[in-house]
């Protein structure tokens, strides 16, 4: 039989189309990654338009290596996201595995460890799990079958590094709560993470910050509606469209290109630099098409509070109108860091009104309020309505204008601009309405107010002259009312508050002629009940007791401290009753009573998981962050502790019981007594020791209260089988230890964010240390709550050996159950 021979040429052609078919077919599937596949060195992912690229990479000059996504088509190497950042490869050993569990697992396969990992953030069980890079550089795990790809079992859009890519979210998904922000490289040579972070603050109505470390270097402000307000240059263009979202379930910016070949990106420069970049092919190279960060009149607060910074003037600092420099020495030296002051202060009199001051970049909204439907005349209401609102205007100027966003206290990071700035209305005493404001009256309009305003002053002098005779006609013939000559004790105590009354026999019918089922505890001051009035108003009768410690003294000053306060986070006083020998407070009722009945009680600690304990937590500070800097009047509350927190419907704290509370006044910051009053275990010790109370004082207690809300136990009281330190000691030790999780309460189980107990850890034994100048102030103690950056190492504590058996003297808690292990005290003489 004869042998045929195949020509080499065909021999070589077919060899070629195999191995063609093979490349082709490996660079099919080179955007995907299957369970239990693995990456190694020189081994890449690409996205199926070639448009982005995953693999191993090395910075210029380093010889560390990384898994990191850059782009496929650019030349110029620009890396977009970094995996291990923090945890380099020195070696080219490198493996990165997807496991049948859809998690991505980086490992070091000479040293036989794992770098770094991916988190499977769904809790479903995981079937054929894929790990795919797509085309707008994310590179995503879901299952193999999965059709809608938008809710990934693993993203890498959720774990930002330095950049802001088309279609990235920058904010929070309020659902999971988790946050999504990006921070600098450590250097150009090193992508760990830097000092600078870009993120949406969302205490108070959301905003941008960028902060390095924990200070706010620039802040782009509120979004508006059009633009973010301190972001005057982000306007529509040719090359991507933007937009904010703000609902119940996610809070974000996100940008998206109009046409999909560009490539444009936001970064973080290494130096805290934000810059928007657009690649160039004529040049080869990213080009500056935006720096949001441009001048000094960015650089946050640099004119102080109520001071306003303008780029076109010399000096850059001016006081908005009706306002003048709080230390004009230092104002003429340029230094502007005090701000200004009102020329004329507030006193909350009816007439003060609100001037319109225009083309402003919105301050610092931290700590404000918003409401997204309410119009700008109900906004205005609302705010002259509250004696604390500083300033109000429209959340959204698109359009007509609609929502309502409020200010309480300093107003701060202010600029001035030429045009297409925001408009602010803030709140002015009646006699610098019409000088500051920017509303220009016609000559005919003027003549109008010049006859009216006095005519309507003259009518309105005469109303309040008849309603103050009727009144006090009317008190003198009720007998046992604050009018009557017989009770001068009471009538001098109505005559330095104003505040609803209500009738004995109101109080009476509400709490059932004070049944015992109707009371809700007894402290220091007295027993509570509950009350229901014939609106069905649900309220809690505070009821002075005949044999109580506290009298008329502590009655009146709590009626003068918080009759005027107005906060989310304290307890609403609705009125009092004083008829005879009664004496009563009534307050807005909390249905879940005080926050010692959940923590320090077995079953109920359970209903309490982390994030509600968290959100606890950051209610008081914030609460006491009102009393100590944002109130007319510095308020030291005296007798902080957790069974004066009290929990509305929704589990919002409330600070409650002003009896303790001391007024301070102008720039006082600290005071002495002879009388030292509160409950030990959460005294400072200047003020058990000396009587010295301040700002700090509270602040100390705070820290308790933080380290019990942890823990879940009493700081007086607390054994440990192996010392009799009370909680602060054994917390401190822990600490030093590097064991602070050892502190936490068992009953948290699973629902504990490693980070925020940690972080709340060390924070409450930053406001226990032993000298007030070393506690942080509240301030301070909100700002280190909402960041990631550095603390600075604790001092000492001030603490005592506590005994070793429960004291069992019954505190002088507000309503709630009475908390054992709490001595309060009244009276002492103070070295």
């Amino acid at each position: 039989m004869e042998e045929r021979r195949v020509p080499k040429t065909r021999l070589i052609f077919g060899f070629l189309g195999v191995l063609y078919a093979s490349i082709t077919s490996t660079h099919a599937a080179a955007h995907t990654i299957s369970a239990n596949q693995t990456l190694r060195y020189n081994e890449t992912i690409v996205s199926p338009q070639e448009t982005f690229e995953l693999g191993f990479f090395s910075p210029p000059n380093s010889m560390n290596h990384y898994i990191g996504i850059w782009y496929k088509k650019i030349s110029n190497r620009t890396v977009v996201w970094v995996a291990n950042r923090d945890r380099p490869l020195t070696n080219t050993s490198g493996e990165l595995t997807l496991t049948l569990q859809g998690v991505l697992v980086l490992r070091d396969a000479t040293m036989g460890k794992v770098v770094w990992l991916s988190t499977n953030s769904s809790s479903k069980i995981v079937r054929n799990p894929i790990g795919q890079l797509l085309d707008t550089g994310n590179f995503i795990i879901h299952e193999e079958d999965e059709i809608n790809q938008e809710n990934p079992i693993w993203q890498s859009f959720d774990l930002m590094t330095d950049t802001l890519l088309p279609e990235m979210k920058v904010g929070w998904n309020l659902v999971t709560r988790t946050e999504r922000h990006y921070t600098s490289w450590k250097s150009v040579e090193d992508p760990a993470s830097g000092e600078f972070s870009y993120s949406i603050d969302i205490r108070g109505y959301p905003q941008l910050i960028l902060r390095d470390g924990a200070k706010i270097r620039f802040r782009a402000g509120p979004w508006n509606g059009l633009r973010f307000s301190g972001a005057f240059n982000l306007k529509p263009n040719i090359i991507y469209n933007f937009t904010f979202v703000l609902n119940q379930r996610e809070i974000y910016y996100q940008y998206n290109l109009i046409n999909s070949s560009v490539y444009t990106r936001l970064v973080l420069k290494p130096n805290g630099r934000l810059e928007r970049l657009l690649w160039v092919d004529s040049i080869n190279d990213w080009n500056i098409i935006l720096a949001p960060e441009s001048d000094i009149c960015d650089r946050y607060e640099v004119c102080g509070p109520f001071g306003s910074c303008n780029i076109d003037n010399t000096p850059v600092c001016e006081c908005l109108k009706g306002f003048e420099p709080k230390s004009p020495d230092q104002w003429r030296v340029a230094d502007w860091s005090q701000g200004c002051r009102r020329t004329i202060p507030l006193d909350c009199e009816p007439g003060e009104g609100f001037n319109k001051y225009s083309n402003l970049k919105l301050p610092d909204t931290r700590g404000s309020w918003y409401n997204q439907t309410m119009s700008l005349v109900e906004c205005e209401k609302i705010c002259k309505s509250n004696c604390s609102c500083t300033a109000y205007t429209n959340s959204n100027i698109s359009g007509t204008g609609s929502g309502c966003l409020l200010w309480y206290g300093d107003l701060v990071d202010i600029r001035t601009v030429p045009q297409n700035g925001d408009t602010l209305y803030i709140r002015v005493p009646h006699s610098e309405i019409e000088s500051t404001g920017n509303i220009k009256h016609s000559g005919v309009g003027r003549r109008r107010i010049q006859v009216i305003v006095p005519v309507a002053f003259l009518v309105l002098i005469t109303l309040v002259s008849i309603c103050l005779f009727y009144r006090f006609n009317k008190k003198k013939q009720q007998p046992g009312r604050p009018g009557n000559e017989n009770n001068s004790e009471n009538r001098s105590s109505d005559e330095d508050f104003e505040l609803p009354l209500f009738g004995l026999s109101v109080i009476l019918e509400a709490t059932n002629n004070f049944s015992l089922n109707n009371k809700l505890g007894e402290g220091g001051f007295g027993p509570v009940y509950k009350g229901v009035l014939e609106d069905e108003k649900e309220i809690a009768v505070k009821r002075l007791a005949k044999t109580s410690t506290q009298g008329l003294h502590e009655f009146k000053n709590e009626v003068i401290s918080i009759s005027r306060l107005q906060h989310r986070n304290l307890v609403k006083l609705f009125g009092c009753c004083i008829e005879g020998t009664e004496k009563m407070l009534i307050y807005e009722y909390m249905p879940n009573k005080g926050l010692d009945s959940f923590l320090f009680d077995k079953t109920q600690s359970q209903l309490l998981d982390w994030p509600a304990r968290y959100h606890i937590i950051n209610g008081i500070a914030r609460g006491l962050v009102y009393l100590h800097q944002d109130s007319r009047l510095r308020i030291i509350h005296r007798d902080l502790k957790v069974s004066n927190i009290l929990l509305d419907k929704d589990m919002n704290p409330k600070i409650s019981d002003f009896g303790m509370a001391r007024t301070f006044a102008g720039n006082q910051i600290e005071a002495n007594t002879n009388r030292v009053v509160g409950t030990y275990g959460y005294m400072a010790p200047e003020y058990a020791g000396d009587g010295i109370f301040s700002i700090k004082s509270d602040v100390y207690s705070f820290g308790v209260i933080m380290l019990e809300i942890v823990c879940g136990e009493k700081n007086r009281g607390f054994v440990h089988k192996e010392h009799c330190n009370n909680l602060i000691g054994y917390a401190w030790e822990l600490h030093n230890e590097d064991k602070s999780l050892q502190l936490v309460a068992k009953c948290l189980g699973e629902s504990i964010n490693v980070s925020q107990v940690l972080r709340s850890i060390h924070i409450g034994l930053l406001c226990v240390q032993r000298h007030p100048e070393d506690r942080p102030t509240m301030t301070s103690v909100i700002l280190m709550l909402g960041s990631e950056g550095p603390l600075p190492s604790p001092k000492e504590p001030g603490f005592y050996i506590g005994k070793t058996k429960h004291d069992t003297t019954q505190s002088s808690s507000s309503y709630g159950t009475s908390s054992n292990n709490e001595l309060s005290i009244s009276m002492l003489n103070g070295r």
